[in-house]
């Protein structure tokens, strides 16, 4: 029931909010302009009953006979309310607006005499009643004065009834200009909510318009724009991604189907069945790889790669992988040197920084000609430590070197399928630097070689359990 009666329109809801303030807002305001109209009738009234007071003293006191004179006793005069006592408490003279309007209490109160202004509220309306010390002739008396409150009640009831009947044209006033503000204010929104609609995986070039930017809305919109360029970024990576994900799958299971079919064609002796099977297994050994290393990717791009936090000694590390690519390396008449200008020790998962060196070794080893060498760096900074692997084989060419670490992206000619690559390696290899709180960077690239720097904290915190999203 209370969200159907919740007003889905922000705009709506915005005026609500706006009325309800006004309104409180009003409220006050006319319950203060009452309070303060009332205040300043009250004490005019209070002022011109002490004029009444005074006016009478000083009447009295110029009659030294000691006599009062009438005042208008035939009662069709504006008299005031005026009357007379003695300190005995007997009534001396009154006028005939008092015995008009008796007041209730007014001998006790003309015994008490305190020149207080004191409110009789028996009567209706009520009066306000002055009584103090006086003199006629040298002899003590007791005037009393008196005034109704009906000029009070009148206007106040006329600014009663005027607040009452503006109230509501203010807040209907405040209601329709609150909304007309919301929807100017809102207009923005609607524009951007328009173009969000039409934003698809085709269009995702488009972008939400931004009027101000240094608005709350022109900063939402700007932010929702940087979403969209990483998003668009990411699905470009994604398409790439599953365009070279399904070639590189393709081609060996080509190679597999191609080799098969030749087989079967005729009949072969021993030996070239062997070779056409032995064919097969390489090309399935190659597609299990592949299949392997996709998993790890995705593995680590869902954060599912788990790890397992020790100290690890650089300068061991470098020597078992030398020790397992020692073979690959002989095969091609290179050497595998290891430089140790420091022996640091990091935190991180062992087997996963042995990962990340094996893929460098053993590209450094793929695209090195016969004879070549590859050498191992290690060295370290008071913050951080460093491997470098460098080859010798022909570099980077610079307008390729931003590339070289998405998946499945390989450099021309030597870089090439032929050497046995997945176009994996990079990738993995910078995932697990990253996962491990460290950086892996291209140094240097020239005709004489590439040289690969691993960068490691000393003192580092326990690694990150999901690296950066790699490159697609």
């Amino acid at each position: 029931m209370k969200q159907w009666l919740r007003p889905r329109s922000v705009r709506v809801r915005l005026a609500l909010w706006f009325v309800g303030v006004m309104v409180v807002v009003l409220a006050v305001y006319a319950a203060a302009v009452f309070q303060l109209v009332r205040d300043n009738i009250s004490s005019g009234l209070d002022e011109r009953l002490r004029d009444d007071f005074d006016w009478a003293s000083d009447m009295l006191a110029q009659r030294p006979d000691g006599t009062i004179a009438p005042y208008d006793e035939t009662g069709e005069g504006d008299s005031p309310w005026l009357q007379v006592w003695s300190l005995n408490g007997d009534l001396l003279y009154d006028t005939p607006a008092a015995r008009r309007s008796p007041v209730p209490h007014s001998d006790r109160l003309a015994v008490q005499a305190d020149e207080r202004i004191v409110t009789v509220p028996e009567v209706t309306p009520p009066y306000r009643v002055l009584s103090g010390p006086s003199r006629i002739g040298g002899r003590p008396v007791v005037v009393q004065v008196a005034r109704s409150e009906m000029l009070i009640v009148q206007d106040m009831h006329q600014l009663l009834l005027v607040l009452l009947l503006g109230l509501p044209v203010g807040v209907a006033a405040a209601g329709l200009g609150g909304y007309s503000l919301a929807r100017r204010a809102l207009s923005p929104v609607e524009r951007m909510a328009e173009r969000a609609r039409s934003i698809t995986a085709e269009r995702l070039k488009d972008r939400l318009p931004v009027d101000n930017p240094d608005d709350e809305l022109g900063r939402l919109a700007t932010v929702f724009n940087e979403t969209l360029t990483r998003l668009e970024l990411s699905f470009e990576q994604m398409r790439r991604f599953t365009a070279d994900a399904s070639h590189e799958l393709r081609t060996p299971l080509t190679a597999i189907r191609s080799v098969g079919e030749v087989g079967l064609r005729g009949r072969r002796d021993e030996e070239t069945y062997r070779e056409i099977i032995g064919s097969m297994l390489e090309e399935a050994d190659r597609l299990a790889r592949l299949v392997d290393r996709l998993l790890t990717l995705s593995k680590a791009d869902t954060g599912q790669a788990s790890l397992s936090v020790d100290i690890v000694d650089l300068c061991d590390l470098a020597d078992r992988v030398a020790g397992q690519l020692d073979v690959l390396a002989e095969e091609k008449q290179q050497s595998i040197q290891i430089v140790r200008d420091a022996a640091p020790r990091c935190n991180g998962d062992p087997l996963v920084l042995r990962q990340a060196l094996l893929n460098l070794v053993d590209n450094a080893i793929k695209y090195s000609p016969v004879g070549g060498r590859i050498t191992i760096r290690i060295a370290q900074s008071p913050a951080e430590a460093t491997i470098d692997v460098c080859d010798t084989g022909p570099g980077i060419p610079a307008e390729l070197q931003s590339r070289i670490f998405d998946r499945f992206y390989r450099v021309d000619k030597s870089r090439s399928r032929e050497n046995g690559g997945t176009g994996l390696g990079l990738s993995i290899a910078k995932w697990a630097v990253e996962v491990n709180g460290g950086r892996l960077t291209l140094e240097k690239t020239n005709e004489a070689g590439s040289t690969f720097r691993i960068t490691l904290p000393q003192d580092s915190p326990a690694p990150m359990m999901k690296a950066p999203l790699l490159n697609a």
